[in-house]
């Protein structure tokens, strides 16, 4: 046997004999076992390959890959190589406790989605040396001949041999939000995915019918595998926080080595301290620099923002992907099952010169029929009743409530129409049907026989141009009357501009008495009306779009749906541009810089295949946007990996788009996103005001030092005081602004510049500021008290306190980063003063407990001096308050 790679024929576009000649198969027989091992042995099993996952022990160790913490972990070094123990203890306690936190948040999130995705079916029907069989979805191989029928799952991609009413659900995907029905002989070389009606692939659903296929591609042959190995190639984006971070330590520790460096040489050469003692100064100088609270402090926010954001069901898988919502400009959504419900739902009804507009969404019988926005009542509308009887009574679905939603069983179009009839109070089980002839492809109708009020009566609907050719008349209040074809073309016109499927229904009372329906015998039908059906737009999702616009976010639908629909809904939500609908068609063949160009340009995107979205979030990027791509199918998956934040539905997404996105949507609700934003802002405020926290802190202490070392004086605080203020104010006054609530109007400013610094000039102004005043204040206390002839251990636990006590009045100020606190509620934040008194707790345990007088040199305080050093905090708060006060007043100027 030749043989042959799956992916060197164009499949869709070969004769049927051409089809069976390189596969070795037949429409009969199938493939011979002789034929299968070999196969089997050349395109091995049809499997997907499993993701690896990240070993616990690279997790782990990855929580230690920061510049800061490489910087602490040499200055531990060097305090262990000057035997100060209790320094090197402090420093790697702080260094792990901020590892293990990391790595227990990552697992976590990791673990609630780690499970085995199978996107194949378990079970295939085939047949095999002309003989029916049932095998493992896994031992297909190209040439197998596989049967279809309702309720299958697609086990490879086939291309069909032999259908009758075969419609496939694909829009896990290609988009498509209505089954397919499917035929065959050839179809375009240049067709798209989604219009090769004579293909079915792997992982799609078979709703209605039977076929028969010859299996074409296997496991990472096939189009989900072909997603597969495009996302294996798809580069994960870091988010922006961990870039600013990463940036600004690099940063940080170069200023800290060249201070370093500075300050040796000035206490060698200038000042001729011994080395003995110029080393813990510089230890000193190195750790008071280092912000070792921040990245513990940092992962605590961002799990308080999971937490808040699990509550509005938005899970996140990864921590930074919190503070990335806050940074998105950019939406690229999937419309069907996202902006969509997945749902169809009448929306029009017209019978003759009358139209009706049918309220509710999806296949609840929640809503009213109304006629010019007034209720109708079924029972005075003799043609209107008769039309939704006969759409309710000539049908083969039903809706079911189901896990607290309501659920079609069978073809979702006839499942709208029977959510129809429960809407106008109809009891469908009314009718007593006596026969019935299928929905069938080449006569474009379904036709049922039952007996309504001691009559048999000939019920029909389908395709209205199908329906209108077997009229003969239309029904209308007055009576039957002749059929007005023109009227109804043009009303099937405007359903068609407004995006929606149209049904028509019809019936005729059966001339003689027999049980038997013919399609021979449909013809001289009394024409009803046609429904219009769409699935429409989340009714929340509108006012989202408006939220997310307001909060200049701009948002794109991405879908493979058709371009008039996709219009439609973009129009009904908000998106639709002057422009018309971009089509993957128009897509084809462009140059990269044409991508980003029409990327910005245009809001609505149709028929589009995994490829395009994926270059279209690319193009997206290439001008700097942060990208957020929503989806819940396959064909959404590469594009979800590649945008800074993926977001897959919870409920409707399949496992596979799950596994690529940061964040999963539990109720599959694009309104909930907005909500996700503002979370993601408020996150980003408060990790912001934490900096803007401890930095000073760091700052304070540095100063303290350079000073002393400059003045020949001694240290105000040893490296251990060091490590102890930066512990206990990181872990009470730092964790305290994370339940801070948000800004005002932080869903009404721009989305932050990507590009801007993590610390703009006024941060940095406010950082240097603050360090300067409790810096001072610290010197003044410890100067001070040491030239009075206190001992130096009670001048410098004076100058731990008035350090600690200045970042408590502090925080006060960073509650609100522009506005004073008194514009705002002083007491909002009952947390604040929790940690205040637990920090005050603290420090009366290390200024008076003797281990802790031994551990850090510290001895009691008189009374007097505590005042001295709250004054000086309060004075601290009112600087800053007054500074604030002078910013805003600039800020609302400018």
């Amino acid at each position: 046997m030749e043989k042959i790679n799956a992916t060197t024929k164009i499949w869709h576009n070969i004769i049927e004999s051409e089809l069976l000649q390189s596969l070795g198969s037949s429409t009969s027989a199938g493939l011979n076992s002789e034929q299968i091992e070999e196969k089997r042995r050349y395109f091995g099993f049809n499997l997907l390959p499993e993701a690896k996952s990240i070993p616990a022990w690279k997790r782990l160790l990855n929580q230690f890959d920061n510049v800061l913490i490489y910087v602490l972990m040499a200055s531990s070094l060097i305090t262990a190589y000057l035997q100060d123990w209790l320094d090197t203890a402090i420093i790697w306690g702080v260094v792990l406790l901020n590892a293990i936190i990391g790595f227990i948040q990552e697992g976590k999130a990791e673990s609630s989605l780690k499970e085995l995705r199978k996107m194949l079916s378990l079970d295939a029907n085939i047949i095999r040396d002309s003989k029916k069989q049932v095998v493992k979805a896994e031992e297909l191989v190209p040439g197998d001949l596989v049967l279809l029928r309702s309720g299958d799952k697609v086990p490879a991609d086939l291309r069909l041999v032999e259908v009758n009413n075969l419609n496939v659900e694909e829009s896990p995907l290609t988009g498509e939000s209505l089954p397919v029905e499917k035929r065959i002989g050839v179809v375009d070389k240049d067709s798209l995915l989604a219009d090769r009606v004579n293909m079915v692939y792997s992982g799609t659903t078979i709703v209605s019918g039977l076929g028969k296929g010859i299996v074409v591609a296997t496991a990472k042959n096939t189009e989900i595998g072909k997603i597969g190995d495009m996302m294996h190639g798809v580069v994960q984006l870091t988010t922006p926080l961990l870039q600013k971070i990463n940036d600004f330590g690099k940063k940080l520790s170069l200023f800290i080595l060249i201070s370093s460096a500075v300050i040796f040489f000035i206490g060698k050469y200038i000042y001729n301290y011994p080395i003995i003692e110029l080393f813990p100064a510089l230890i000193g100088l190195v750790v008071a620099a280092i912000p070792e609270g921040l990245p513990a402090l940092m992962t605590i926010i961002l799990a308080l923002g999971v937490r808040k954001m699990a509550k509005k069901n938005a899970i996140i898988r990864l921590l930074p992907s919190v503070e990335t919502l806050g940074s998105v400009t950019v939406i690229c959504s999937d419309k069907t099952g996202t902006l969509t419900k997945n749902e169809m739902t009448v929306k029009e009804i017209v019978v003759k010169d009358r139209s009706f507009v049918v309220e509710g969404v999806g296949y609840s019988p929640k809503g009213e029929i109304k006629e010019a926005d007034e209720s109708i009542v079924l029972e005075k509308d003799s043609v209107l009743y008769k039309l939704i009887q006969t759409f309710a009574w000539c049908n083969d679905s039903n809706i079911h409530y189901i896990d607290k939603q309501w659920k079609v069983i069978g073809d979702p179009t006839e499942g709208a129409l029977v959510a129809l009839a429960f809407k106008a109070k109809l009891d469908i089980a009314d009718a007593s049907r006596i026969t019935t002839l299928p929905f069938d492809s080449a006569y474009k109708y379904m036709a049922v026989l039952s007996e309504i009020n001691g009559k048999n009566i000939c019920l029909v609907k389908g395709a209205p141009e199908k329906i209108l050719s077997l009229s003969k008349s239309q029904l209308t209040e007055s009576g039957e009357e002749a059929l007005d074809k023109q009227y109804w073309e043009k009303e099937i016109e405007r359903f068609a501009l407004k995006g929606l499927r149209v049904m028509a229904a019809a019936y005729r009372e059966k001339i003689d008495n027999s049980h038997s329906l013919e399609h021979e015998s449909i013809n001289d039908l009394i024409f009803l009306g046609i429904a219009g059906l769409i699935d429409p737009p989340r009714a929340e999702v509108i006012q989202s779009i408006k939220d997310c616009h307001q909060a200049g976010i701009s948002v794109k639908m991405i879908t493979g749906d058709h371009a008039m629909t996709a219009l439609v809904i973009g129009k009904q939500l908000g998106l639709a541009s002057e422009k018309e609908a971009i089509t993957g068609s128009d897509l084809e063949g462009i140059e990269e810089e044409a991508w980003i160009q029409i990327a910005h340009e245009n809001s609505i995107f149709a028929r589009t295949t995994p490829q395009h979205k994926l270059k279209l979030v690319k193009a997206l990027q290439a001008r700097g946007e942060i990208v957020a791509m929503t989806g819940d199918g396959v064909n959404d998956a590469p594009a979800l990996k590649r945008a800074n934040i993926g977001i897959a539905m919870g409920i409707k997404g399949t496992e596979v788009t799950k596994d690529n996105a940061e964040m999963v949507l539990a109720d599959d609700n694009f309104a909930s996103i907005a909500e996700a934003v503002k979370q993601g802002r408020t996150t980003y405020d408060n990790l912001m005001k934490s900096i803007l926290f401890i930095l000073p802190t760091n700052g304070a202490e540095a100063l303290v030092i350079i000073g002393a070392l400059l003045l020949g004086s001694s240290l105000p605080i040893t490296p251990a005081q060091i490590l102890w203020i930066n512990m206990v104010t990181t872990v009470t006054l730092g964790l305290a602004l994370a339940f801070e609530s948000g800004e005002p109007g932080v869903m009404t400013r721009k989305p932050r510049n990507p590009q801007s610094p993590l610390l703009d000039s006024y941060l940095l102004w406010r950082i240097l500021f603050v360090s300067i005043l409790i810096g001072g204040l610290t010197f003044s206390i410890f100067e001070y008290l040491k030239s009075a002839g206190y001992p130096l251990q009670y001048a410098r636990t004076a100058a731990v306190n008035a350090l600690v006590m200045g970042e408590a009045f502090y925080l006060l100020n960073c509650r609100y980063t522009y506005q004073t606190l008194f514009q705002r509620g002083f007491f909002s934040n009952p947390k604040i003063f929790y940690s205040i008194g637990v920090l005050i707790l603290f420090q009366i345990i290390f200024t008076y407990v003797p281990a802790f007088n031994y551990l850090f040199g510290t001895s009691g305080l008189e009374i007097e001096h505590w005042s001295w050093v709250a004054l000086g905090g309060l004075i601290v708060f009112g600087i800053v308050e007054v500074e604030k006060k002078i910013q805003w007043s600039f800020r609302k100027n400018r």
